[in-house]
């Protein structure tokens, strides 16, 4: 220590100090990084949840691509259409939260409305095993239930994992 001053300056006891240091009781914990699973992995798995599969052999790649089977749900415009708009306003919130609680649940994948005033008001697909099961989730719609949509499903193939560009 320097000082200007000619004053003599004790330091504190080493053993003082490092008894007074708080330590930091933060556990880290990492997640670990699952290993990637393979197609036949991934084909297996969901195979025994129910899911249709097929796979291929990319010719360009020589990659093996899995197709999964989804289905596309087509909202149409309803019947029903003679809500008044705070009506209108309060099926389109509800009809909002259920698409947002199927993807929080991992049913459905992406949705979203057409952008035309067509009859085909918009899509959802859903990433579940049966059709039955895509047609009992689009059917509890409120919007479906107020007769404002109706539903077609259909099923649709992709190939699993690959992004929308």
């Amino acid at each position: 220590m320097i000082s200007c001053k000619k004053e003599t300056t004790t330091l504190p006891n080493v053993e003082d100090v490092v008894s007074e240091v708080v330590t930091d009781s933060t556990n880290l914990e990492f997640d670990e990084v699952p290993a990637e699973k393979t197609i036949t992995q991934l084909k297996e798995e969901l195979t025994a949840k129910g899911f249709k599969t097929f796979d291929y052999v990319d010719e360009k790649t020589q990659d093996t691509i899995l197709m999964q089977q989804y289905f596309m749900a087509f909202l149409k415009r309803g019947p029903i259409r003679t809500q008044n708009e705070e009506e209108a306003a309060l099926i389109q919130k509800e009809h909002l939260a259920h698409l947002t609680k199927m993807y929080e649940l991992g049913y459905a994948d992406i949705s979203g409305p057409f952008g035309d005033d067509g009859d085909i008001r918009g899509i959802t697909i859903y990433n579940v095993p049966t059709l039955k099961m895509a047609d009992s989730l689009a059917k509890a719609d409120p919007a479906v239930k107020a007769g404002w949509l109706e539903i077609e499903v259909r099923p649709w193939w992709a190939a699993k994992g690959f992004p929308l560009r």
